[in-house]
């Protein structure tokens, strides 16, 4: 699969009084993702080798591999591993009903670049205007995907009235809160008005198996939300590796508090990016009847997961979307939302190094 990621910029923000100047690594590199039950990940001199269990072997060079996927019960040998540390290349584990397990890095960072951090997200007044700006970007984002996917028709737009005004009022609200446990009220109530309207967002052809009843996750009950889960798997893996990249420690966040197995900030990038990334890319995808309802998941009861071909067809739908450019509106120029991923977190670290004021500022037209 696809993925590149990295961006060479150097720009002038007009409401800065110099250049702010980011250099991600632009390079070719891509995702490697493992589906297939059995395969298994070995080394070959500088490459990887991928052997699956009839036999079949795909050989892919060190240097072309940003990170690794390894999906459901597929292997990677320690020989692999050894020349993923070498290559600070990250290795991501995920489970066969597609949640992020782990991930192995070989790369660290200077000790200070982190203590700075820590010092910077110590400050509880700096770190919830960090974690507002997160929330109001992903409440305008959510709004504008709802405006912008129903302006064509009236009668849709009219029947969206409720959920529009809960999402501005979210916003509003959002834009006033003074500590986290009301930004994640804020973030919440306004979560349910819009999950309620990207089901009459659906498009009729794409037929009612595909349309989601509300958001369930853990486990999802419905197509539509194991293509989000899964979606959103996908992309906290892509911020997480954006984030080691950097050299930030994933465990200090703004917004998430560390209750989970999940890195704090990889959940708080997480954010900025379901929208443009995975909820338009499903909604897409659905509406273009890209799914069979059939052949692309399983249901268990109450439970629906995505099969091996959906996970195949989905995964290909993701690193496709991740890789369209977007103009940043702020900082004026063009790159993937791939590369975004790791500019964002390098504008979070500008925040607490001397140029803040440019994180969490982009948004979908």
């Amino acid at each position: 699969m696809v993925a590149s990621s990295g961006a060479a910029v150097v720009r002038r923000a007009e409401a800065l009084p110099s250049p702010v100047r980011l250099y991600p690594p632009d390079t070719e590199r891509r995702s490697l993702h493992v589906v297939s039950h059995g395969a298994r990940i070995g080394r070959a001199s500088d490459a990887f080798e991928v052997t699956e269990r009839e036999g079949e072997r795909t050989r892919i060079g060190a240097r072309e591999v940003s990170d690794i996927v390894v999906h459901g019960h597929a292997q990677i040998t320690t020989q692999a591993l050894r020349l993923c540390a070498a290559e600070e290349i990250a290795v991501h584990f995920v489970g066969a009903g597609g949640a992020h397990v782990g991930v192995f890095s070989g790369g660290s960072s200077g000790v200070q670049r982190r203590i700075r951090q820590f010092r910077g997200l110590t400050d509880d007044v700096f770190a919830i205007g960090l974690a507002r700006r997160l929330v109001m970007a992903k409440i305008e984002m959510q709004l504008r995907h709802v405006l912008r996917a129903s302006r064509k028709d009236e009668a849709l737009r009219a029947g969206l009235d409720e959920p529009i005004e809960s999402l501005r009022g979210g916003l509003r609200r959002a834009a006033k809160a003074a500590d986290r446990t009301s930004l994640m009220g804020q973030e919440g109530n306004a979560a349910r008005g819009y999950f309620g309207a990207l089901a009459a967002l659906v498009h009729p052809d794409a037929g009612d198996a595909l349309r989601p009843r509300g958001r369930s996750r853990r486990p999802p009950e419905d197509r539509f939300n194991a293509l989000l889960s899964f979606g959103y798997t996908l992309l906290y893996r892509d911020v997480l590796s954006a984030i080691l990249r950097v050299g930030l420690e994933p465990g200090f966040g703004v917004l998430h508090q560390p209750r989970s197995a999940a890195f704090p900030l990889a959940l708080d990038l997480t954010e900025l990016f379901r929208v443009p990334v995975v909820d338009m890319a499903v909604l897409g995808a659905v509406n273009r009847r890209t799914f069979d309802a059939e052949r692309d998941f399983v249901i268990t009861g109450r439970q629906v997961w995505l099969s091996d071909a959906g996970h195949r067809a989905f995964i290909e739908v993701y690193e496709r979307r991740k890789h369209e450019e977007y103009r940043h509106d702020v900082l004026g120029f063009s790159l993937s939302y791939a590369r975004m991923m790791e500019l964002e977190a390098r504008l979070l670290e500008k925040e607490w190094s001397g140029e803040p004021g440019l994180f969490a500022r982009f948004r979908i037209r």
